[in-house]
């Protein structure tokens, strides 16, 4: 007898299987607070150049206000505010007389940000761009860093389906905890930040562990009929997480404290753990500045929409099945960033809807893939056949945040991109057989007895001619 249908016999809906969901969800909510993280504790404040006149304490220059001093010592950027990355070589006094234009500087009484920069810390009082200088010539570190941190994803799920295979989703599970915990508490802790993506990177092989033995345990432990709810609620866990976040980066704006605070709670996880997607939605997540300006809200309103969205898929992959549901949830979240490249970016608050729909959707998908990719494998294969799907999608993710870096030869060129993408995944799933109902296999036989069952369901009622010899 298959150890599903025994737990069907038993009873897979009790009260280990609640103690279970709990024990689990726990820790994912947390979770997503390290993946959202850098949305507040990598957040880019405004910024001008550290000038003498301005900044120095002992400058002898008081009888003209901060502005014309400004005025004189700072370029107007881009934007026609202080410019972010240059100042004036000497201080250009004659921009005071009214008459004067902006064509009596030139570029060559410029130059870089030498002594530094000043920081609009009205917001954070500290995130990881202020502490390391993160900004003009050296900003393309920041989505590295978010690449850096992805890539750990990557290689943690690439070891964490062997070994789970091997040591048992429990004790795997219970050093990522440990490994979480450790590596995140450090990486709040070093002061230089080659050592800061080391850390991070190490707190990201055990989140993608935890996924993947979390998600895995509530399938195996669970009777097919309540395996959808229980998916269900652990894909919850991401929306409140991201609920958490907020709340928790609103109170806490330096982001060494930001760290510390969201990696502790896994030593915790670790002592009792005996109880116990890729690349559009990275992209999107992990730079909300880029949908509108009020970050803390967006961050709340991506997991309020998320709810209803996980909910609403636990009802439709009852009536849809797995195959439907994911693709339907793959192209509207698409389409939803799509849309976004034709609306004016003056109009912020229908481009943040659209945005936030989107990844809406793909909170739909999320949940429905957790569920599907478990019963597509047999339980020898499974956790391999998870790994290899967590390694192809945190491969997408590591691309996510460099995909920004079009934007510097189109604004839409990103968000073309992250719409493409799950458009086209989502006709590929169906290619896909649908697993329904069907109980979760248990050997490469049981797949197999299982294509023959449709097989032979399809051309069941069909006539069949036959040569008969007299």
């Amino acid at each position: 007898m298959a150890f599903s249908e025994l737990l069907d016999r038993v009873g897979g809906l009790g009260r280990y299987q609640a103690l279970q969901t709990v024990a689990l969800m726990l820790p994912i909510m947390w979770l997503v607070a390290q993946t959202m993280l850098e949305n507040f504790s990598a957040a880019v404040p405004s910024h001008r150049c550290w000038v003498s006149l301005l900044d120095n304490s002992t400058s002898q220059v008081s009888v003209l206000d901060p502005e014309t001093l400004l005025a004189v010592s700072i370029p107007p950027g881009p934007n026609q505010g202080p410019h972010q990355c240059r100042r004036f070589r000497q201080p250009q006094w004659q921009l005071l007389d009214p008459n004067t234009t902006a064509t009596n500087w030139s570029e060559a009484a410029t130059e870089p940000c030498l002594d530094g920069w000043v920081y609009d810390r009205s917001t954070f009082t500290a995130t990881i761009v202020t502490k390391w200088d993160l900004v003009c010539d050296s900003q393309a570190l920041k989505p590295m860093a978010q690449t850096i941190y992805l890539a750990g994803m990557m290689v943690g799920a690439s070891f964490s389906g062997p070994a789970s295979d091997r040591f048992g989703r429990r004790l795997v599970l219970s050093w990522s905890y440990l490994q979480m915990a450790m590596s995140g508490t450090v990486a709040a802790l070093v002061p230089t930040f080659p050592l800061y993506c080391l850390f991070r990177f190490l707190v990201a092989c055990a989140l993608a562990s935890v996924m993947m033995n979390t998600s895995t345990l509530l399938m195996e432990w669970t009777s097919a009929q309540a395996r959808v709810l229980m998916m269900t609620l652990n894909s919850l866990g991401f929306s409140l997480g991201q609920v958490l976040t907020s709340a928790v980066a609103y109170g806490v704006r330096d982001c060494s404290m930001l760290q510390l605070l969201v990696s502790a709670p896994f030593f915790l996880c670790f002592v009792y753990s005996w109880f116990a997607f890729g690349f559009t939605f990275y992209g999107l997540v992990m730079d909300l500045q880029g949908l509108g300006s009020n970050i803390f809200l967006l961050q709340v309103l991506i997991g309020v929409v998320d709810i209803p969205a996980k909910a609403g898929s636990l009802l439709l992959l009852g009536c849809l099945g797995r195959r439907p549901l994911q693709a339907l949830s793959l192209v509207l979240s698409g389409a939803c960033i799509l849309a976004n490249t034709l609306v004016p970016r003056e109009l912020g608050a229908l481009r943040s809807a659209l945005a936030v729909m989107g990844l809406g959707c793909m909170g739909s998908a999320f949940t429905c893939i957790t569920i599907y990719n478990g019963e597509l494998f047999p339980t020898v294969l499974r956790m391999r056949a998870v790994g290899l799907g967590q390694m192809a999608a945190r491969g997408g993710a590591c691309l996510g945040p460099l995909v920004r870096l079009l934007s510097m030869h189109g604004p839409s060129l990103p968000l073309l991109v992250y719409g493409t993408v799950p458009v086209l995944s989502g006709l590929a799933t169906l290619l896909l057989p649908e697993t329904r109902n069907l109980p979760l296999p248990d050997t490469i036989q049981d797949v197999q007895n299982q294509a023959v069952k449709k097989a032979a369901h399809r051309t069941r009622g069909c006539p069949v001619l036959r040569s008969t010899q007299l």
